[in-house]
Parts: C-alpha cells; structure tokens; sequence
C-alpha cells in the first residue's frame, strides 16, 4: 500500500510511531499534486516550502512530546474562501487574486494547533456560488474518477484533492450542500456539522446565516476526528455554541440496533436517478439488516425549499459582497472616472457571471416593494421547514436519503442552465435552511464508474447520530479511491514537487 493510500488517522498513527516523518507524508503529498495539479486543477495556491517548513517543525514536536494528537504531522488541504495569514486567499475570483490576510481564520488555527500541516488553497466556485467549481476564475477543477465531469461543488477543489490523493483530508464550507454534492460526486466522506459548532471566523462569507465549515476525508473516522478538533466556541463569531458535547470520535461505533432512520418519500420521486435511487435505497437495506428500524414517511415543504434558500442566500450574498469594491484590497480597474465609476467598473471587472447574478438577484428580493414578497416570504418558508424537520426527528434519529439526484454530470452541461443547477440542490439545502448537520457517504457507483453518495441528516447537535450510522454502514464496504489516484503510485520523495502555483 502506498503511504498516500493511508487515511489521516492511521497516517497520524504511523507518524507518532516513528514509521514514517511528516516530511516523508508532506514530500509525497507535494509529489502527487505534481504529477496531478495539470490535469485535476484541484488548488488554488500551493505553498510547497511553507509546508516542508511546518512538517520539520511539526516532527520536531512530535519527537519532543509536544504533540500527540491524530492529526499531528498530517498534510491538510483548505478551501480557498478560509483566511490564511500570508497566504493568498482569492475565493477563486479575480477582484480578490492578490488578497494577503493579516490573520488566520479559527478552524484553520485549531487545525495548526493540532499540528496539521497546510499544503495550499483549494479551488472553488467563486465566492462558493455554484455546485460544479466551474465558475472559479482559475479553471475548472476536474473530478478524479473522470476528468470529462465535474467533481461538484462549490468545495469541488479540497472533495478532487482528497479522492485524487492530493491531500490526506480537507476543510470545506457548505451553504446549501457545497461540502457533501462534491463529497458524493468524488466519492468521499463529507460532514456538514450543526450552524454554530464550528467558528465561522475568517470565512469570507457568501450567506452568513447558512454557511459552516466542515471535513473531508476518505472516511467517516478521519471527518470524525478532524470535526472534533476544529469543533470550538468562539467570542469574535456571534454565532458560535459552547458546546461540551464534541467528542465525535465517541460515535464510532458499528452499532444501530433500535436506531430509528426514515426515508422521506418526497426525496425519491421524479428528477432522482434510478441507479442512484438503487444505491440509497441498498445502503438503508443494510443498516436495516443491522438492527436499524427503517421506514419511509412523508418530509413535506420539499419543493420549497430550493426558492426560499436562492432568495436567502442570495439576500445575505449581496449584502456580504458588497465590501468588495476595489479600495481597501483585491481588484481596482485600471481606468476609471471617480469614485462610483470605479466601483462599478472594478466590480463588472472582478466578479464573474454567477456572482453577479445572485448579486442582482439579492438586491432585488430586498429592494423596496419586493422584501415582504420575496425576501420576507423566504424567512417565513424557512422557519416552516424547520418545524418540518422537527417533526421527523420526534419520531427518528436520522433521516436517510440521496445526496445528489444524480452522479457528476459532463464539464460544460450545468453552466448552460443555471436553473438546472440550482435544482441539483435539491436535497441538501433544507439541511443547511434548518441549521441541522448533514453528512455525504460513498454508496456504491453507478454504471458510468461514477461514484454515489448516501446523504445522512441528523437533529441540531446530534452529529453522533449521522456518524455512528454512516460508520455502522461503512464497515460493509472498503475505500474506493478514483483510477487516477491508483495509478500514480509512491513518488520518490527526492524527486522533488515543484509546482506553478506556489505561494509567493
């Protein structure tokens, strides 16, 4: 087995064993993403002497006893919308491709504090508005098991870095599903935990009520254990929750008897694809088979919950977005007459054309006249679908359904009909509408070799319950890494990784 094939738990493992350095794991990192990045586009920015820097000062600490957590000394990937003193941080737009942070954001900083070793920036859609990381404005990033799709998004960069080996495991951000469709379209493990159990300080923000960081990992005991490090009350983030119950790793356990799971119906009708519906439906059947009580039952307000999140979320973007206007930081046009012409050129220039739609989007649900129509509606849907959900979960633990309708779709093919992206959300954006932890499981692939992704939702602070059972169900099934990944095998660490995006 190759050392990139580990998962970060046992590479930690064999680090705090003394069998292997973290310059060893970091070297073979670096050299994947060389022999990769041309192709897969996974990062952003990649900051190849910081990290060999960090991984001897990190082995150091290991060898003194300093650090002895599960994470110590391994090599970690963050999305590029999470603030990184120094280090460039571009949410993948142009007006923001030379934005430097003066500090770091707080779950990046749990994570250095656990001893993990950053690699770079991962690519995305702008801003994080897309689900395919095709609006970035540093190319498309590629899915690793079929460079001819999309590998989801809008975490799409740290979700291919993870199942391309490029990384051991990976930070993303999910407003409406952007850690867990990109988790299901690159068949790996993606948790999405409860709004407020992880700091959203030095997030740059796309829907400030929505947004939460979470892992990526090759599977649900690496997310487990990176969600219990990152996992934090925070005073600078007012919505932060000083919980005393974030010891995830507790949950891993391969135990469901008289766990309770309902299957809405609403999330398996028309638009759900028949192998992925196949897919699911096995992955329940087995959990059942272990004691689980499974049944279906009617969820309700579904079909809502696609124009009550674009109307929100396009709200809080426009208002987010509106800093960026070309005179503290980032881009500033060339050539402009006065100051409001500037901010309008420097902004036509610097956003793309998703960015810019959700902006005029926002702006019009909360213009005079339309914010008791639109905006106001919205809030009123959201609430509703929260009661909703609250019902269920009198009666189950978890909720069981598909990530994604479909598996990853062709490069090119979502683009062209913004309104069939936005409908690819279907099943993750109540999760998010609702404040509730949600996590993306590989189930099996579909007849193409794509990958298929379990969606398990829990209650507000009942992550344990959705890692418990997506643990119970990983143990029938092994890690599946893309072709791509396989075949690259172990790189001769002197070989180098020198690369054209490194951090400057």
């Amino acid at each position: 087995m190759s050392l990139l094939d580990l998962t970060a738990v046992e590479l930690g493992r064999k680090i705090k064993a003394g069998e292997v350095s973290a310059v060893e794991a970091t070297r073979e990192s670096l050299a994947q993403i060389k022999a990769l990045e041309s192709t897969l586009n996974c990062y952003v920015t990649i900051d190849e002497d910081g990290a060999l820097k960090r991984a001897e000062e990190v082995q150091k600490k290991i060898e003194a006893g300093k650090l002895s957590g599960p994470l110590a000394g391994v090599p970690v990937a963050i999305k590029d919308n999470m603030c990184t003193e120094g280090m460039l941080t571009t949410c993948s737009s142009k007006i923001l491709y030379n934005f430097r942070p003066t500090f770091t954001a707080e779950a990046v900083a749990c994570l250095e504090k656990a001893g993990a070793v950053i690699l770079g920036k991962t690519n995305m859609d702008e801003f994080a508005m897309g689900s395919t990381t095709e609006t970035s404005a540093f190319g498309e990033t590629k899915n690793p098991w079929n460079i001819g799709h999309v590998p989801g998004g809008s975490s799409g960069g740290s979700c291919a870095a993870v199942a391309a080996n490029e990384c051991f495991y990976a930070l993303g951000s999910d407003t409406g599903g952007s850690i867990r469709q990109p988790s299901s379209f690159c068949g790996v493990t993606g948790i999405k935990p409860t709004y407020g159990t992880v700091s959203r300080y030095g997030l740059i923000a796309y829907g400030s009520s929505l947004d939460q960081i979470g892992p990526i990992a090759k599977d649900v005991t690496d997310c487990a254990t990176v969600l219990e490090a990152i996992a934090s009350y925070d005073r600078k983030d007012s919505t932060s929750v000083n919980r005393d119950d974030t010891d995830f790793t507790s949950a891993l356990v391969d135990d469901v008897k008289g766990m309770r799971i309902g299957i809405p119906r609403d999330y398996f009708g028309d638009g759900l694809n028949a192998e992925v519906k196949e897919a699911v439906l096995a992955a329940a059947k087995v959990l059942e088979s272990k004691g689980a009580v499974v049944e279906e039952f009617d969820l309700s307000l579904v079909e809502y919950a696609i124009p009550a999140y674009y109307v929100i979320a396009s709200a809080e973007a426009s208002s987010n977005l509106s800093r960026f206007d070309g005179v503290k930081y980032g881009y500033r046009t060339k050539e402009y007459d006065g100051l409001h012409n500037m901010y309008k050129k420097s902004r036509s220039e610097g956003f793309g054309p998703e960015v810019k739609r959700r902006i005029m989007l926002g702006s019009f649900v909360l213009s005079s006249g339309y914010y008791d129509a639109y905006y106001l509606k919205a809030l009123r849907t959201k609430a509703l679908i929260k009661q909703a959900f609250d019902r269920a979960f009198e009666k189950y633990d978890v909720i069981l359904g598909p990530a994604s309708p479909t598996t990853a779709p062709k490069l090119g093919e979502s683009l062209g009909d913004p309104l069939q992206m936005y409908l690819g959300d279907i099943y993750t954006i109540s999760v998010n509408l609702a404040g509730l932890p949600g996590m993306s499981v590989p189930c099996g692939l579909d007849s193409q070799g794509l990958p298929i992704g379990l969606q398990l939702i829990g209650d507000c602070f009942r992550e344990k319950n959705i890692i418990r059972a997506g643990y119970a169900f990983e143990q029938s099934r092994s890690y599946q890494a893309p072709e791509i990944a396989r075949s690259i095998g172990v790189h001769d660490p002197a070989d180098g990784a020198s690369h054209g995006k490194e951090a400057k």
